[in-house]
């Protein structure tokens, strides 16, 4: 069976790369016969990057500057992107995670055109302390809105309670405070030390060719930077921050978060990254004898569930959702995870989760936005989707017990729970 899926996605996924002069890595799926184009340009700096070194000179950032740059950087001297990719007709978007920014557009015309805007806009930062202040009002609301999400406020109550000096402790937005703090000298630094070609990848999907790609680019004339940059990061104690804290705000039911911390795996470490991502489905995922038992009771909502996250220095998983007796949840939840690394995990539920993260890999090969994004993902983790389809068919049931003998551990586990006012 590994052989057959491997053979399969190679097959499906045929990648043309180029390494241009500037140190940039164009990745393109040719998909001819699909209506539509998805491109992605993203950079290996986020939220956790609050330090760093450029040219012998230390710059310390404020929480969510990663965030803010990436909102300032669709306006320029001549105007904002957006409304130049209003007139092509793309859908256009962005966004920041923890370890990377990424800037987007979805186009079914003028595919040259919208290149040559992304390559533009995001190549050549224009900052002033005018258009600073208006954005920071502007995220200061946004802000605002995640502090009134129950949810977010779950997953990231978590990660402060895990996480004594990781940025992964941080919003990714950060704080009104802290935006209060950035600067256009702040923010120049950052593009010279992050957005340089050499930080970056450029991957495209759909209706388009390689030579299409590379000819916007050439246009472009995108320079490389050369001032040394070195990432300063935190030391991260082995332990969790707190192991359990209570939010008070307007919810309807109660919420839970269960989160674990885990010793940090390296990203090119498909294995423990394919592990770390079984394992919550295997504890409760929708197939699962404990969903069903806490569902039935009336324990849960549906969309109650697990999740994984890993980015440098940090691994973590998570648990959570809305529940009438967070408490009872909560020590349902440890009860399995003790009774699995006891027992052993079901071969047939194994084998579900596993096909199931298969058909995963499979149909985001059918679909550009999620082929493009894939791309770009698993440059950055120094992986192709070959490398994870052959991880995942080597995966054994012995090496996810043997991997929880010490991972969901009680001692490095935190609560959140979220109470109505």
């Amino acid at each position: 069976m590994a052989e057959n899926w491997k053979k399969s996605i190679a097959e499906a996924s045929c990648v043309r790369k180029a390494v241009l002069d500037n140190g940039l890595t164009v990745l393109v799926r040719e998909m001819p016969g699909f209506d539509g184009v998805h491109a992605v340009y993203s950079t290996k700096f986020g939220s956790i990057d609050r330090a760093f070194e450029l040219d012998g000179r230390r710059w310390d950032l404020p929480a969510g500057i990663a965030h803010f740059l990436e909102h300032k950087m669709f306006e320029n001297e001549d105007g904002d992107a957006f409304a130049l990719y209003a007139k092509t007709g793309a859908n256009a978007n962005a966004y920041t995670g923890f370890d990377r920014t990424s800037y987007v557009f979805t186009a079914t015309s003028r595919v040259p055109e919208n290149l040559d805007i992304l390559l533009s806009f995001v190549s050549r930062p224009y900052f002033t302390k005018e258009t600073i202040e208006k954005e920071q009002g502007i995220i200061g609301q946004e802000i605002k809105m995640y502090d009134d999400s129950p949810e977010w406020r779950l997953v990231f109550g978590i990660y402060q309670n895990l996480y004594q000096n990781h940025g992964i402790g941080e919003d990714i937005a950060g704080s009104t405070q802290s935006i209060a703090e950035i600067t256009p000298e702040m923010l120049y630094a950052c593009t010279d030390a992050f957005y340089r070609p050499q930080n970056m990848v450029l991957a495209v999907a759909g209706n388009v060719t390689l030579e299409m790609v590379l000819d916007a680019c050439a246009r472009a004339d995108v320079p490389s930077r050369t001032a040394p940059v070195k990432r300063l990061v935190c030391e991260e104690p082995a332990g969790v921050k707190t192991h359990e804290s209570e939010i008070r705000m307007a919810v309807a039911k109660p919420l839970v978060g269960l989160g674990f911390k885990e010793t940090p795996i390296a990203e090119t470490d498909i294995r423990a990254a394919l592990i770390c991502d079984i394992l919550p489905e295997l504890v409760c995922g929708g197939t699962t004898p404990l969903y069903r038992r806490l569902y039935d009771e009336g324990l849960i909502s549906p969309d109650f569930s697990g999740e994984a996250l890993s980015v440098a220095g940090a691994t973590c998983i998570l648990f959570g959702g809305e529940t009438p007796e967070p408490e009872k949840v909560r020590d349902m939840l440890l009860e399995e995870i003790a009774r699995l690394r006891r027992e052993g995990i079901d071969r047939e539920l194994f084998r579900l989760c596993k096909n199931a993260m298969y058909g995963d890999l499979v149909r985001g090969l059918e679909n550009i936005e999620e082929s493009a994004s894939g791309m770009a993902s698993m440059f950055f983790r120094g992986c192709t989707v070959e490398d994870e389809a052959a991880a995942l068919a080597a995966l054994r049931p012995e090496d996810v017990e043997e991997a929880l003998r010490t991972m969901l551990l009680e001692e490095h586990a935190s609560t959140v729970i979220i109470r109505p006012v």
